[in-house]
């Protein structure tokens, strides 16, 4: 029994990391990747001012993170494609998360299983139902978004809580706790939601070191230092201003209302870890874990009464520490651990099966079983099709779902896909989009909606699309699409 418990963790966390590098060499498209490719072609021109990314339009945003950029200059100096770039921080974002929850879970236990047993958790205990949402670690969440900057802000966050716990347990000096601060602030500007997370992990562990060892004053100083530095950090990045995000909840409400939707489908086996941290509990009234779980409650709850429901992307402050609770008590050696052991084998064998056709983003689903092809979810195609004739800078009309891609080639879109803060004419744009593909839109206003937004381009269903004189046909895509030329 305990040669397994060390071993079958150990060959399965290698397995997952295996098939997770195969998937970055496939890349699947889906979700925000079009954004953040968008993000890093808008950088690799200008690095000074770059612009809105998917728009022509001189604007902030808060896209423009030290961990994108630092991908800008890359894709800037070497010239490769925003794609490659992509894989290139998605190796260095997963190689971030692996390492550091090994380094967060061996200051919660020094069993040798631990970390990797962890890691299996933080992939496969969620639930029976397939979910997927950039910030949240399930396998095939993190099969889709991996390159995304939620993966590398999240694995900095496991360092982050690794080095501030031992800044709080041993002798750490000025450099350590001002390093901290810095990292808590890139946390932040990388990825809004998870360092939300991140500094929920941080309260909590800093709580119950205060609480167990009750540090000098000399460390309550060096902690104020390396916090003031965070804020001045964020207030001083020239790409955006963090601190105005704190109005933007109201607008991406509906957004995420859907993560208050089916808790047990999605996130029942985390019951699990919950039942782990409840006997740590007891153990412990001040566990860092145990706390870190109650915050994280308590802010997604506070989400879902008050109707702000982009509060609900804190939700991985709930589940990262009932997860790691699973691994590290079955791992110690307790009179209950055989139970433990099976309770949660079961659990990780259901939710592995759940997300069974990640193992498709690598095979291809034509090669799977079919109950296995049953749970496979096709990528999306892309828009690569356009590329010979729209350059970059061409500004495209499209509706919504293609307006998520096109900007990843270097193309505009007259409205964003996605909700966008910093824009203060979005309303208007959107409303442009509608009213040009309408049906009874007259010949006049379209092309008075072509010259205000100086449209090139239009990508559109053949079939029920919009029907105009001044469109031709250029070339046919997937799905039907064709884009058009705009006959001036």
């Amino acid at each position: 029994m305990r040669a397994a418990i060390r071993s079958s963790p150990l060959a399965g966390a290698a397995l997952v990391l295996l098939l997770l590098l195969l998937v970055i060499v496939r890349l699947p498209w889906a979700g925000d990747l079009g954004m953040h490719a968008a993000t890093i072609e808008r950088l690799r021109h200008s690095l000074v001012h770059p612009g809105n990314p998917l728009v022509d339009a001189d604007t902030p945003s808060p896209y423009y993170s030290p961990w994108m950029l630092l991908l800008g200059c890359l894709a800037r100096v070497t010239g490769l494609s925003v794609f490659v770039v992509l894989r290139i921080g998605a190796v260095v974002g997963l190689g971030l998360l692996v390492t550091g929850v090994w380094r967060y879970v061996r200051t919660l236990s020094a069993r040798r299983a631990a970390p990797a047993l962890a890691l299996l958790c933080l992939l496969f205990l969620w639930g029976p139902v397939l979910f997927a949402w950039s910030g949240f670690l399930g396998l095939n969440s993190l099969a889709l978004t991996v390159s995304y900057p939620s993966v590398f802000a999240l694995g900095l966050a496991f360092h982050f809580w690794a080095w501030l716990a031992g800044a709080l347990r041993g002798p750490a000096g000025w450099g350590t706790w001002l390093g901290l601060g810095v990292l808590w602030a890139v946390i932040l500007l990388c990825h809004q939601f998870s360092g939300v997370v991140a500094s929920l992990g941080a309260l909590a562990t800093v709580v119950a070191a205060v609480v167990a060892a009750r540090p000098d004053r000399g460390v309550w100083a060096r902690l104020g230092g390396g916090l003031g530095v965070g804020v001045v950090v964020l207030w001083l990045w020239p790409y955006y201003d963090f601190f105005a995000l704190f109005g933007a909840g109201g607008e991406l409400g509906s957004v995420h209302r859907a993560l208050y939707r089916d808790p047990v489908g999605r996130f029942g086996l985390v019951l699990v870890g919950v039942g782990a941290l409840v006997l740590r509990w007891r153990r412990d009234r001040w566990d860092p874990l145990v706390l870190f779980f109650v915050l994280g409650v308590g802010v997604f709850a506070v989400g879902g009464v008050s109707g702000d429901y982009s509060w609900g992307r804190v939700l991985p402050a709930a589940l990262i520490p009932a997860q790691v609770a699973a691994a590290v008590e079955v791992v110690e050696p307790r009179a209950s651990r055989t139970a433990w052991v099976c309770v949660l084998a079961g659990a990780l064998a259901v939710g592995a099966w759940t997300q069974a056709g990640t193992v498709g983003y690598v095979v291809g689903r034509g090669v799977l079983p079919e109950a296995v092809a049953a749970k496979y979810r096709a990528p999306w195609v892309g828009y690569h099709w356009i590329t010979p004739w729209v350059k970059y800078g061409d500004v495209v009309m499209a509706r919504t779902f293609p307006a998520r891609q096109i900007p990843a080639y270097g193309a505009y879109t007259v409205a964003p896909g996605y909700p966008d803060f910093f824009l203060a004419d979005e309303g208007r744009r959107g409303a442009a989009v509608r009213r040009f593909f309408a049906v009874g839109t007259s010949v006049g206003e379209r092309r008075g909606i072509v010259r205000a937004y100086g449209v090139r381009w239009v990508v559109d269903r053949e079939r029920g699309g919009v029907r105009w004189s001044g469109l031709r046909v250029v070339a046919r895509g997937p799905g039907g699409q064709v884009l058009y030329a705009v006959v001036r």
